[in-house]
């Protein structure tokens, strides 16, 4: 798709939202919710992506009266790769699918990059804040410099809400986090010398086949238990 003038926004727009106005639009610019990118002489420039993001935002105007604080927290929350559920709902986090290295090791989310807050590792796991707040504390999660939480970090309270039903508390699983540095310590020691592509290739490779070994010796194990 071409990128779109304001004007052809504002006619993209009209058969749902006819009040629709270029002033309307260039105010919710102004407010941060939607920026378009300029041409070289300072023209807006309009993606497929920002009419959506339009849509949403007056929809949830006009049918949930929405102020301009909860819309914005909700496209914020879409921009860290939640899924918007439309304006009758809070962004989600999505669906999780198989982890393709260890099937039965637990759930992890589809490959799409994405951003959490403790609260919805918390909800998406079924944690409450103080167990989300000690699996941090004892370094089974470990949230970005940004203090957002990757999908891994939902597998991990995912996988610590599922061994909390045994009793198993944060405390327990230091070891977890002690093994799994030793391993990428491993990882990183055998493709530091490489650069590049080849790089990328060798830690997911090496990768792979460290995460399959751990899952045998692991499921090995429990086979021979007794």
């Amino acid at each position: 798709m071409r990128p779109l003038t304001i004007g052809a926004v504002v006619a993209a727009l009209a058969e749902e939202h006819p009040d629709v106005t270029i002033s309307k639009i260039r105010f919710l610019e102004a407010e941060g919710l939607v920026t378009p990118e300029r041409s070289a002489a300072g023209y807006r420039r309009y993606t497929e992506a920002d009419v959506e993001r339009l849509r949403y935002v007056l929809r949830a105007q006009r049918e949930l009266f929405w102020p301009l604080k909860v819309i914005r927290e909700a496209l914020e929350a879409i921009d860290r790769g939640l899924v918007p559920t439309g304006p009758d709902a809070r962004p989600v986090v999505p669906d999780p699918g198989p982890d393709p290295d260890v099937p039965d090791a637990g759930p992890l989310l589809d490959g799409r990059p994405v951003r959490l807050t403790a609260v919805e590792v918390g909800v998406a796991s079924g944690l409450d804040p103080a167990a989300v707040a000690a699996l941090v504390d004892h370094g089974l999660l470990r949230p970005g410099a940004d203090g957002f939480h990757g999908p891994e970090d939902l597998r991990a309270a995912r996988a610590a809400a599922g061994l909390a039903r045994y009793g198993v508390e944060a405390r327990h699983l230091r070891a977890f986090r002690a093994a799994a540095d030793r391993e990428v310590g491993l990882v990183e020691q055998v493709t530091g010398t490489l650069r590049g592509a080849a790089a990328d290739r060798a830690v997911d490779e090496v990768g792979r086949h460290v995460l399959a070994l751990h899952a045998a010796l692991v499921r090995g194990g429990l086979e021979r238990r007794g």
